[in-house]
Parts: structure tokens; sequence; C-alpha cells
């Protein structure tokens, strides 16, 4: 069993899968969550320091630059985030003898395949975003110390701006609304992304096994499209008068371009940390389920 007194360092904890894994990891340890004054992804000597101080057992860096178009006007910076502060991290990681636990994206993919990639499958980013999300992958794989890169796909939940608050919020205001088809992926609750990271955290703390290290892929099972995914939102919340049209990628300009096909094989990550297959689809309805029983005790209290 892990150490429950042992320090664990998440960054990050303000985002989407950050806030979901203050729960999931405070079984394992003491979960430290500086805030961006404490530590800044962008001053790379209070990353260094930050470790050095706390002298962890454990990192999770869900801390990341997300915006794909804004990085096409700001690479520095997101290259600052995503790339340059992984190093600091896994360097730092490495000097205290901490396991670096990293989230990357199903974006270093062109899009260009046709079956779900895998872990040997070779990474080629299409824009500044994921350029730089490969460039923290690698970073951290050539520092060599004890690391696992989860790379997610179309991450959703209640906090920041994400694809299915947009939907919903886009239902209540419309009765007819056209989504993009011809991109496929795996839609991610943060929620069961962070139960599944505390499970493989729990295990790299109980065995410490050098082995375990490397990049594995971190979805749930089956595939859909952007359509795909706003109908089954809308059907889950009850939006059954939303008519909802399928378009194509070109309808909409975007700064940045969009692979069109990123679905990721995640079975070696079942296999090596023992994590069942959950469809993306039980992943909405537990959010879903989530979503109401948070509502009905906020009405609840008054």
């Amino acid at each position: 069993m892990p150490d429950a007194t042992a320090s664990i360092l998440l960054l990050g904890a303000t985002g989407q899968v950050g806030h979901a894994l203050r729960r999931t990891l405070a079984p394992l340890g003491r979960v430290h969550t500086p805030g961006r004054a404490a530590v800044d992804l962008t001053d790379l000597k209070s990353v260094r320091e930050a470790v050095r101080e706390l002298g962890p057992a454990l990192i999770v860096n869900a801390a990341a630059y997300t915006d794909v178009d804004g990085a096409e006007e700001e690479p520095e910076r997101a290259a600052r985030i995503n790339a340059e502060a992984p190093r600091v991290l896994a360097e730092a990681a490495r000097d205290v003898g901490a396991w670096l636990v990293h989230y990357s994206t199903d974006y270093v993919f062109d899009g260009t395949k046709r079956a779900p990639y895998t872990e040997a499958d070779a990474p080629n980013p299409i824009n500044v975003y994921s350029r730089t999300k490969r460039d923290g992958e690698a970073a951290i794989q050539a520092v060599g110390g004890r690391h696992v890169i989860l790379r997610t796909s179309w991450m959703y939940s209640r906090r920041r701006s994400n694809f299915v608050r947009t939907m919903l919020r886009l239902a209540a205001e419309n009765d007819r609304l056209t989504v993009v088809d011809d991109q496929i992926g795996v839609p991610s609750w943060a929620g069961w992304c962070a139960e599944a990271t505390a499970s493989i955290c729990e295990r790299l703390l109980a065995e410490d096994d050098a082995a375990l290290s490397g990049l594995y892929h971190l979805t749930g099972t089956g595939q859909t499209s952007w359509y795909g995914l706003a109908r089954a939102v809308f059907a889950q919340f009850g939006h059954t008068d939303v008519t909802v049209e399928p378009v194509s990628s070109g309808e909409y300009e975007t700064a940045a371009p969009r692979p069109a096909y990123t679905v990721l094989d995640s079975s070696r990550a079942r296999a090596a940390f023992d994590l069942p297959a959950v469809p993306w689809t039980a992943q909405l309805a537990r959010f879903r389920k989530r979503v109401r029983t948070a509502d009905g005790e906020r009405v609840a209290r008054g």
C-alpha cells in the first residue's frame, strides 16, 4: 500500500482534470496544490524551487496551455508551459527521486490514420499546440527519470471551457445547431480520467517499479464525432427539442488546423495498470448523473 504520509505535488489543480484529482489523489498521501502565485510554469525557477522544497514522492502535472487556437498567436508562451516546464519538472523529479505523471494529447497525431493510434505510432503534430505538447513528451523522455506520460483526448467536465459545456449552453439558447461531423475521437470525462490516474499513481507509489515508466494512452473505449457527441449530450440531458445538423470542418474557420482522426488505443495502459475498459458513453452517463446530483444538492441547500 502507498504511504499515506507521502507528499504529492499536484500542479494545475484548478483545471478540469486537476480539480478532480484533488479528490482522487487524497487517499494516497498529502496532496499539495500550490497556486500560480507560488508555482508559475512560465517561471522555471519557481518550478524547480517548489519541487526541491517539498521533496515529493509523486508529481502530477495537470497544468498546460490548452487553447489550441490561442497557441497560434502565443507560440512562445505555449512552448514555455507545454514543453520547457515539463522538462524542468522531469529534471527536478529525477533529482528528488519522485515519480512524474504528466498529461499529453491525442492531437500529437496528424489524423491521417483510420485505425486507433497506439503508443508505437509516430507523432506528427499539425499545429503549434500539438507541437509544444509533443516537445514536452520528448523532453520528459530525454531526461530519463521515472515518469508516466498519459495521452488523453476530448476532455470535458463542469469546469472551464469545453465542448460539452458549450453544447449545453447553446442548447438552452437555440433549437437548431450545426456541429462538425468529420473529426473523430474519444470523449473523456475528467472525473473518470482522475480516477484512472489515481489508480495508476497508487501502483507507482506502492511498487516503485521503474519498468512502469513510459508513455500510455488513457481514454475510454469507442469513438464518435463532435456531432455524435453533441447528439449524445442532448439525449442524456433531455434536450430532445434541439435539432443537430452535421457539417464538415470546412464550414468553420479556425486559426489552428485540427486532425481528422485521433482515436487512441488504450489497451497498453489497461494491461499495465489493471484498468477497466470504460466506454465513452458510460463516462458521459456518469457525468450527467454527477451534474444532476450536484445541482440537486445546491437547490436543497438553498
